[in-house]
């Protein structure tokens, strides 16, 4: 992931991640309600009528949005009420996590390890732990009898001190270890997507939209970049900026994918945890990176004449695909260095290395036209990274001269150069990324 983005590459906890976020979350004005239950939603022709309740009883509530997002889980309710259905391998395993403390250091040493991976004559699973080496999480995907029978149903009936005994084992048949349990987490490991991320004004997010393995560690990354597509169409919805058919593009573009994502994460799966599971029809591994970050996205928000064929794009070939995330380049922006990747939001923006006063005339008159921010941003040619053609077998046609990023960093455009009529361009295309009319 080296040179792929500003920040180093972190491998964290959802324990560890949640706090961050929410504190982020209520700087920016939410409200967090924990321990609350959606009792029941319907949607009107304009809006979303919810009712919540404390869980475990209480007086309920009546909540009127514009719209609902979905996050309620693998097995969503809310999805469940809008019919849409599952698609994929269903569950192929009862597996068990084991969130303990334990001082593993003398074990790992001066290694760095982030992800291991146990197969052991009594079980097979993974470890991650801190990085203090003194707590960790064990998941189990199933343990085998003497006779080499494979139990896949280990969450069924496991006791504390199971648990105990299987991270020892797993840890190398420690058995004087101390180990004190935190935490028993029974679920299913399970391949499968949501037929639709959309329904009506309801939206579905997350493990409600996708379910897969934890093998490739794709799961989270996956909901995060629901979010990321989500959450700029719905604030241009809700503000008035985008007509409504910018929301339909969230289905349209994150789905296939999101189906992709969930097929590697079962080879993966199959591949290194178990072998009774049929590969006949397995799809081959593809590459990390690009699962990650080289999603090409296809839809009316994108414009482009010639849409490529492929779902992936290789992210270190940097082919400024239209679709695809923008390539990470610095940029000297009132004597500051930031990234391609932070020059759009909270709008959109304009990156050119020639002409600019051009465009700087053209996104005002395109932005005030609209009702929407479109920031020129220079690059220095001199500082693209490598060569600007693409490798054989990507995307692309490499950096043009000029490429329009969406608010989540996706290339939207890239004009022809030299530009005619360029504000009347970049306001028409602008309108048709947006579902509406240029005024």
């Amino acid at each position: 992931m080296e040179g792929l983005s500003p920040t180093d590459r972190l491998f964290i906890t959802q324990v560890g991640l949640e706090p961050v976020l929410r504190q982020r979350a209520a700087a920016l004005g939410a409200e967090h309600l924990f321990g609350t239950d959606l009792v029941s939603f319907e949607t009107r022709d304009d809006h979303v009528v919810s009712v919540i309740r404390p869980h475990g009883g209480g007086a309920e509530e009546v909540v009127v949005s514009g719209y609902l997002v979905a996050a309620d889980g693998a097995h969503s309710a809310v999805r469940k009420q809008l019919g849409i259905p599952m698609t994929g391998r269903g569950s192929f395993a009862d597996c068990v996590t084991i969130y303990f403390k334990a001082d593993v250091n003398p074990l790992m040493g001066d290694r760095n390890l982030s992800v291991v991976y146990v197969n052991h004559p009594e079980l097979m699973g993974f470890f991650r732990f801190s990085i203090t080496g003194d707590s960790g999480f064990l998941a189990v995907f199933a343990t085998l009898e003497p006779d080499g029978a494979r139990n896949t149903r280990v969450g069924e009936d496991i006791s504390g001190e199971q648990c105990v005994e299987l991270v020892r084992t797993a840890l190398g048949s420690v058995s004087g270890l101390p180990v004190d349990i935190e935490s028993i987490q029974r679920w299913s490991a399970m391949a499968a997507t949501a037929g639709s991320f959309q329904g009506g004004r309801v939206f579905l997010a997350g493990d409600a939209a996708h379910v897969m393995p934890p093998t490739g560690g794709f799961g989270g990354n996956t909901g995060v970049a629901d979010a990321h597509n989500l959450a700029w169409k719905l604030a241009y919805a809700t503000q008035g900026i985008a007509g409504p058919g910018l929301l339909d593009t969230y289905s349209a573009e994150r789905q296939p994918i999101s189906a992709l994502t969930v097929e590697q994460a079962y080879t993966r799966y199959a591949l290194r945890v178990d072998p009774s599971l049929p590969r006949d029809d397995l799809m081959p591994p593809l590459d990390d990176a690009a699962i990650e970050l080289g999603a090409i996205y296809r839809s009316s928000a994108v414009h482009s004449d010639t849409p490529p064929e492929q779902q992936l794009d290789d992210p270190h070939a940097r082919t400024w695909t239209v679709g695809a995330r923008v390539p990470h380049v610095p940029l000297a922006v009132d004597g500051n260095q930031i990234s391609t990747l932070d020059a759009a939001g909270p709008g959109f923006a304009l990156l050119t290395d020639h002409e600019q006063e051009l465009w700087q005339r053209a996104a005002g008159e395109a932005g005030e036209a609209l009702g929407v921010a479109v920031a020129v941003k220079t690059i220095d040619r001199g500082s693209l990274p490598g060569p600007t053609e693409p490798a054989a077998g990507t995307a692309g046609h490499g950096w043009t001269g000029a490429a329009l990023i969406r608010p989540d960093g996706i290339i939207a455009w890239k004009p022809d150069l030299p530009a005619a009529q360029p504000a009347a361009q970049l306001a028409a295309v602008l309108a048709g990324l947006l579902s509406r009319t240029a005024s």
